[in-house]
Parts: C-alpha cells; structure tokens; sequence
C-alpha cells in the first residue's frame, strides 16, 4: 500500500458507479481473480481521456477489456481504441465483453507479443496506456515514443509494486527483482528524457503521467 489504507478507502467511498455494464465486467473480472486498474486509477483515467479528447488511443495490454470500455465511456464518440493481448485465454473473453457494450466498432483488439504488434503500428496516437507486462515497459518505450504524437499523453500503471521500488534489490523477492531493476530503469528514462515531461504519482499502485514534447525548429524541445 503506497497511500494510507484509510485515505484510499474513504476516496473510494466517494466513487459513483459506472453504467451497469462496466459494473458487471468489473465484478467478473475481479471473480474470476483477474487484475483490473483500482478505482483511483480508474477516476484518474476517466478525467485524462476527458481532458485530452484522444481521437486514437493505443492501450498495451487488454485483459479482458475492461480498461478499452472505460476509456470509450469518456472519449470522443469518434476516437477509436487500438488494444494489445497476448494471453489467450482473456481474448475471447475480451472481445465477448466488446461485443456485449456493443463498442466492437469503436475498439480494435490485435493478438500477439505486444512489442512485436507495436513494431508493426503507425501513429500517430493521441493517447497510450500502458498496462501490461511491468518487466517490458521499458522495451516497450521506444515504439510507443514512435507511435505517440506530439503533445500526446503516456500513462503508465503499476509503476511504483506497491512500495517496493523504493526498496533496494536486495530487499525484494528474488522472483520479483528482475521487474523491480526493469521499472527503476524504466521511470528514470522517463524523467531523465528530453522529449518527455513526467510526473509520477501515488495514485492505485503507482502512475506516471508523461507528455511528449513536440521539437523546435532550433532543434530544442517544447
């Protein structure tokens, strides 16, 4: 737990539901032990796709959907969502659920190793989130740089294991230190690389907001 247990549980009390829908597919997904973004994140998210009115959002990581169907409550009537999944068991389930919001329209779901899937993208996207393996988030940043356009909005979930990015390698679990090394790599490039501004937050299990800077003509970053 990043924030005090008590402040995220009274900031949660205020959550309004979603439509019934987005509801059910929660519920199922928390069920059957799936991991879906929290609450916070979720509230987050909604007013990120608010404010930026993305017309192509590109999301790593599908799960089984919930996530794309958030996001096209609060976009634009015309944006369309491009979703990456690799595990086939969630798929189908995924593409059921689109069919189910009737969105199979406005959300594209690929299969396949997302890296490999990205490589094979073109931009430019308005939006990505990025909420997928946490060990591949910083081999996933260059084509997501690629493919975001200027100005455009990268959100990266989970990125602080709850607390234990702050802990040496040494006091992690051996299974987990690999990610742990991976995502402290990770949030440095993004705060350390020109083309980006970040701000990483406390917020669920740990998001960093990143803008790209769009080039000068001198060469110099905005």
């Amino acid at each position: 737990m990043i924030v005090d247990e008590r402040m995220v549980t009274y900031i949660r009390s205020l959550e309004m539901p979603e439509a019934p829908l987005l509801e059910e597919i929660e519920q199922e997904a928390v069920d059957a032990f799936v991991p879906v973004i929290r609450k916070e994140t979720q509230s987050f998210l909604k007013v990120m796709i608010t404010m930026c009115r993305p017309k192509r959002i590109l999301e790593v990581g599908t799960a089984v959907g919930f996530s794309a169907l958030l996001m096209s409550e609060y976009a634009p009537e015309d944006c369309h969502i491009t979703t990456i999944e690799n595990y086939k068991k969630r798929i189908p389930i995924a593409r059921g659920n689109f069919r189910r919001a009737g969105q199979e329209n406005r959300i594209t779901l690929i299969e396949g190793d997302a890296l490999e899937v990205m490589r094979g993208l073109e931009g430019p996207f308005d939006f990505i989130f990025m909420d997928a393996a946490k060990g591949q988030y910083i081999y996933y940043m260059p084509e997501a740089l690629r493919l975001l356009t200027d100005g455009g909005v990268l959100m990266s979930d989970n990125v602080l294991q709850d607390g234990d990015i702050i802990e040496s390698r040494f006091a992690v679990e051996r299974r987990n230190r690999t990610i742990h090394s991976r995502m402290r790599e990770y949030l440095y490039e993004l705060k350390h690389r020109e083309d980006l501004l970040t701000s990483i937050l406390p917020l669920g299990d740990g998001v960093a907001l990143s803008i790209k800077r769009g080039e000068k003509k001198d060469g110099q970053t905005s």
